[in-house]
């Protein structure tokens, strides 16, 4: 397992050649974004909160970095790894920026939603810090981590709470505060396609991939793509329709042999084998 450095992973962080970043809340889905050839993985609040049944506004700082450090530990997957709103003010930032990087995050994003984070953020109901406080933040986070080439990610709700223009100005103020690229979620086609000429550095967004192909995010100028919902959508969907099937005792579209192979397959995405050789040499007859 050769980790890529965030030397070089900044290096990757360009306008215009975007890398792709899936949902990725555990170790077994890292392996498969590494075998598939992902740029990194994305650990979001949100998708802890809901593995968890809990909102992700009471997703807590040690959650997030003991997700991080599972990950990492099997995988050599570069990871966005989600801070939320730092878990509190400028002082917590730096305790969010500490245990994320220790865990071995690449990059932090960090947003500009009320601390403590509240729930209501899932009905679309968020309200925002001044622009001056989130930009205090940013400078903490910056100052706090102990590689300079960790990635500070600020994120800005003010495309959905304020107006697209406040997003801008607050976009390039994180980016004058030291941030490293500025993350947002845009409502129409038109500021998707203004985002990126309007901020000053690296934008980063959040979409699903397939609303574009590649070539047509590379030329619309971004430098990281976030596709936090697809992963999570599908696999849960899949789960509910299955046992909806098993449930009322019909088939659920695939044969039971093949299930039990396709279960088997988890031991060498896993990386099963390298254990099963400890166990061959020390525990096997004739060893």
């Amino acid at each position: 397992m050769t980790l890529i450095d965030r030397s070089a992973f900044r290096q990757r962080l360009r306008p215009g050649d975007p890398l792709f970043v899936p949902y990725c809340p555990d170790a077994l889905t890292a392996r498969l974004c590494e075998q598939l050839g992902f740029d990194a993985g994305y650990l979001g609040g949100g998708g802890i909160g809901n593995l968890l049944a809990i909102s992700e506004a009471l997703v807590t700082v040690n959650e997030m970095a003991e997700s991080a450090a599972r990950i990492r530990r099997r995988s050599a997957l570069p990871m966005v790894v989600d801070g939320g709103v730092g878990f509190g003010d400028a002082v917590h930032v730096t305790r969010t920026v500490w245990d994320l990087e220790a865990a071995g995050a690449h990059a932090i994003e960090l947003e500009d939603q009320v601390a403590p984070k509240r729930v209501s953020h899932h009905r679309h109901i968020e309200h925002l810090i001044p622009a001056e406080e989130m930009s205090a933040k940013v400078r903490v986070a910056v100052q706090s981590r102990q590689d300079p080439d960790l990635l500070i990610i600020a994120r800005t709700g003010a495309v959905q709470c304020e107006d697209f223009e406040t997003a801008m100005s607050r976009g390039n103020a994180y980016l004058e505060a030291g941030a490293d690229a500025i993350m947002l979620l845009t409502q129409t086609e038109e500021q998707t396609v203004q985002a990126p000429q309007r901020i000053n550095g690296p934008v980063v967004i959040r979409k699903v991939f397939d609303v574009h192909t590649r070539a047509e995010w590379a030329e619309l100028g971004y430098a990281m793509v976030i596709d936090a919902v697809t992963g999570a959508a599908v696999s849960f969907t899949a789960l509910r329709e299955t046992y909806e099937r098993q449930r009322a005792e019909r088939p659920v579209g695939s044969d039971p042999a093949g299930r039990y192979r396709a279960f088997e397959k988890f031991q060498e995405l896993g990386g099963f084998e390298e254990l099963y050789e400890i166990e061959r040499q020390t525990t096997e007859p004739g060893t």
